[in-house]
């Protein structure tokens, strides 16, 4: 024994430890990641498909670049070429 401790007493001190660090560096990790994918947020990647045109006038009608009329008309064009 050493200083009055058990085995039991430094193997659980050891698990700690363990889990501490362990915990520091998900932390960390996570942190990275949220920080990371915050700048690439709404871009393209692998996985993502291009925006349908419907989708894109929808955008611009939403931000105000198109009024409803010529929103309706563009999109009637669309519709009209499938």
């Amino acid at each position: 024994m050493m200083w009055g401790y058990g085995p039991g007493y430094w193997l659980g001190m050891g698990v700690i430890m363990v889990l501490f660090w362990g915990l520091i560096v998900a932390g960390i990790v996570a942190l990275v990641r949220y920080i990371g994918g915050a700048r690439h947020t709404g871009g393209p990647d692998a996985t993502s498909r291009p925006p349908r045109a419907e989708e894109v006038l929808a955008e611009r009608f939403a931000r105000g670049e198109v009024d409803a009329d010529e929103y309706r008309q563009r999109l009637e064009l669309l519709r009209a070429r499938r």
